[in-house]
């Protein structure tokens, strides 16, 4: 009821509350399918990029056999910062984690980019499949290992990031690094059989950069 009367906030707080994405409606509807169908696309974003902070600090904890959690705690909050934003522009997420001296180091991006890997396995395996939410999680991976490269061998570091992202080419201004960064983190996404991926290759594959 909520995502159909078009309120962002209130769809925000009822996912927050517990709100289950993938229960169906009498007519077998999840509440993203409802809100796309009267319109309220924003909504439909603000579900589809919700991720239960919860999930997330599973990894904060020691499983199994490990002494040591995957993710330190302190960096949980400003990691599903950058996973529940709707703005998956590269040049934003690398600013996210600029902005943050706790995220913006080697060794924190090491940690976060392997949680992320983790995340995106367990949605592709879980009973409900969630490619879009596996190839987001996959999609800031990329950009953090790349991140990790600037840090190590740039002096400018996460600048020289964004200036290579944002620079567009001498004849018409097409940024091409931003556009083959994309285009690396589709094709290495690990599961060739994802529905998603096979539509995303057809679409890019025919245009050139």
């Amino acid at each position: 009821v909520f995502a159909n009367s078009g309120n962002k906030e209130i769809t925000w707080m009822m996912l927050e509350a517990g709100a289950e994405t993938d229960v169906v409606n009498s007519v077998g509807r999840t509440a993203a399918q409802m809100a796309a169908f009267v319109g309220q696309h924003d909504c439909v974003t603000v579900i589809n990029n919700f991720f239960p902070r919860e999930r997330l600090d599973y990894y904060t904890k020691p499983q199994g056999l490990d002494k040591e959690p995957k993710l330190p705690v302190k960096l949980a909050g400003p990691l599903h910062k950058i996973i529940t934003t709707t703005n998956m522009h590269p040049v934003k997420i690398v600013l996210l984690v600029k902005e943050n001296p706790l995220l913006a180091e080697v060794e924190a991006l090491q940690k976060c980019y392997r949680v992320l890997d983790l995340i995106c396995e367990k949605c592709m395996k879980q009973k409900d499949m969630n490619e879009v939410l596996a190839m987001k999680m996959h999609y800031i991976s990329c950009i953090f290992q790349k991140c990790i490269t600037f840090l190590k061998e740039r002096e400018d570091k996460l600048d020289g990031f964004i200036k290579s992202l944002l620079k567009g080419r001498d004849k018409d201004g097409f940024p091409v690094y931003q556009e083959k960064l994309i285009r690396e983190s589709i094709r290495k996404f690990p599961y060739c059989e994802a529905t998603l991926l096979q539509q995303l290759v057809r679409s890019i594959a025919p245009v050139e950069i």
